[in-house]
């Protein structure tokens, strides 16, 4: 396939380019991994994981954590409108339930739907870091990690500063912010506010987002706690979000909010993390904006959690522990009243033999639902340092995910639940190389999942409903590489990145049509380089080809550049500049291009 041969030779030229520059001191091997449960450097990691550093995130032509999420390999996101106001994501071909999101740790899954993952999305002034799981590594998170998980890990406030930034842009877009960082004796504290507007790009997807966000860390003179409270709240036209892409006046409004306290102290060669949190989603649907008598649908979730963890450095490696009590429920005039408890536990031992060089991790993540039972599922993970820069890792685990609420009990004429769902699972395994070393980082991924009773909705006639089933099994195979490369002074770094992913999905299903499951990216190339050409101006270039197992194509360029004077800030941003036609999900067209422009102050 000439397809195929393009990256891989782009790859080759790549490798040959790394080796010849001259590589500076920058790396990742200093960040610890906050999404896994034992505590590593990335350099020991021998799981699927991509960091997404905070200057990555600066530099992206990216506004939202939707839009972020796009640039790199093996992530499908499928948007809806502009300003994240509504996206589904996938890892590796996997649906948009089967992603769980966390940040700091906590879970924010919403039990109505997948669909409302990134609802809780933090806005990206916050955050430190992105912490990307891939594969069966992720089943140690349980429930809904049934592809990968996203960890958010908010940023650390070191210093007193205060900063606002003011955007403006294509469809009446307008961005309003303000970050304020305090330093105390015995505290910290960061607030966040912002507000999101647009006109929208075509008839009823204008949007009005808000955000607001609280971190405080106190005692940090003895045993920090840290308390975080985020709330974020989305109106948005929808026209064609949803069902048929003729029903051009629907509406939605989501509110997203989370309250969580939690802490990280030692005792001897112990670590303990204990953390409680409460999530809540309010979602408000309208089939006819201007009708709201017609069809209205309002749901409400809350999930109370609990949960301990812990580990333990001990002469044959490290062992780390956990358990979770969580009670959901949820509030519905379409989906009823329903309740839920449900426990999760885990252990895994981290083994350290011949001198560190190699590690085997086994591993069991159990769960209880009052509603699907008990469920074990184990998993190993073997790493082979060559060196101190590079690695050979692989996993092999069994994963799964009850049926969210709308899969059992959501009905309209476009849409039949099926409260006789079961829980889908998979056996998932990959093999992979990674090398890291100064200001080079390279890997290699193989990766297979064997589904079985996967939930689709799936229909035999293009006018029957899209009814919620039990497939009968799912086979995805594919790779991915992934290159970055920086060079250059601390003060001019210039970085130029590739990735490479390819996914073959094997369905055994009777249905003709399926909504979710079997339209993955068959082929994904994301190439980008960021250069420092002046002392105060940066760039960053991003090119995207996409190809789906419809045999939809789609080439994507988008561009930023950033000028910093001291306090002041400004950056022009633009997205889809080759005016690139396509969808990404339900045929709602992705807009033709759009540009931002951005004027920040700040002082310290």
């Amino acid at each position: 396939m000439k397809f195929i041969q393009i990256p891989l030779i782009t790859f080759c030229l790549f490798v040959n380019l790394l080796i010849a520059q001259p590589l500076s001191s920058e790396t990742l091997d200093s960040i610890y991994i906050a999404s896994s449960r034992i505590d590593l450097p990335f350099s020991k990691s021998s799981k699927t994981v991509q960091i997404v550093t905070k200057e990555m995130i600066e530099r992206s032509p990216a506004a939202n954590v939707a839009d972020l999420l796009q640039f790199f390999g093996g992530i499908d996101i499928r948007r809806r409108g502009l300003g994240g106001s509504q996206a589904d994501v996938y890892i590796r071909g996997g649906g948009f339930d089967q992603v769980l999101l966390l940040i700091d740790g906590m879970k924010v899954e919403d039990p109505q739907t997948g669909h409302h993952t990134l609802n809780m999305a933090l806005p990206i002034e916050v955050i430190e870091r992105v912490e990307i799981v891939k594969g069966p590594a992720a089943r140690i998170f349980g429930q809904n990690a049934f592809t990968g998980a996203i960890n958010i890990v908010t940023r650390k406030v070191s210093k007193n500063s205060i900063s606002s930034s003011i955007e403006v842009g294509s469809y009446g877009q307008k961005i309003l912010g303000l970050t304020s960082q305090s330093v105390y004796s015995n505290s910290t504290h960061m607030l966040h506010v912002s507000s999101n507007m647009s006109d929208g790009y075509r008839y009823n997807t204008d949007f009005d987002n808000r955000n607001y966000f609280l971190k405080s860390t106190i005692n940090t003179a003895r045993t920090p706690i840290s308390i975080i409270a985020s709330f974020m709240e989305r109106q948005f036209g929808a026209n064609g979000f949803y069902a048929s892409p003729n029903y051009i006046d629907q509406y939605e409004e989501t509110q997203a909010s989370v309250f969580g306290i939690q802490s990280t102290y030692g005792s001897g060669n112990w670590t303990f993390k204990p953390r409680v949190y409460w999530k809540r989603n309010q979602d408000v649907y309208l089939f006819v904006r201007s009708n709201p008598s017609l069809y209205r649908n309002v749901h409400i979730s809350n999930k109370l959690v609990a949960e301990y963890n812990a580990s333990n450095q001990n002469n044959m490696g490290i062992t780390g522990m956990g358990i979770e009590l969580a009670m959901v429920n949820l509030a519905s005039n379409n989906l009823g009243n329903q309740n839920r408890t449900q426990m999760n536990a885990f252990i895994e031992h981290r083994f350290s033999l011949l001198d560190d060089q190699l590690d085997i991790t086994p591993g069991v993540a159990l769960n209880y639902f009052s509603d699907f039972k008990f469920h074990a599922f184990p998993g190993i993970d073997v790493g082979f340092a060559i060196n101190k820069s590079s690695r050979f890792y692989g996993n092999l685990g069994m994963t799964y995910r009850i049926p969210t609420y709308t899969d059992l009990y959501y009905t309209s004429p476009m849409t039949i639940g099926n409260p006789s769902l079961i829980p889908e699972s998979a056996l998932a395994y990959e093999i992979g190389y990674r090398l890291s070393r100064n200001n080079l980082d390279l890997s290699f991924v193989g990766f297979k999942r064997n589904s079985d009773d996967l939930i689709d909705y799936v229909k035999l006639n293009s006018d029957d409903p899209w009814q919620a089933q039990n497939l009968i099994g799912l086979e995805t195979n594919g790779f991915e590489f992934s290159g970055r490369m920086k060079w250059g002074s601390q003060d001019k770094m210039n970085a130029l990145n590739g990735d490479y992913t390819y996914i073959s999905d094997n369905v055994e299903t009777l249905a003709q049509l399926s909504q979710y499951a079997i339209n993955s990216l068959k082929h994904q190339v994301i190439m980008s380089w960021e250069s420092q050409f002046l002392d105060q101006i940066s760039q960053q270039i991003t090119y995207r080809y996409c190809e789906r197992g419809n045999g939809q194509t789609y080439n994507v360029l988008d561009a930023r550049v950033v000028a910093n004077f001291g306090k002041i800030k400004a950056d022009i941003t633009a997205n889809n500049i080759l005016g690139a036609a396509f969808t990404e999900t339900n045929l709602v067209p992705v807009p033709k291009g759009s540009i931002l422009f951005s004027l920040g102050y700040s002082i310290n």
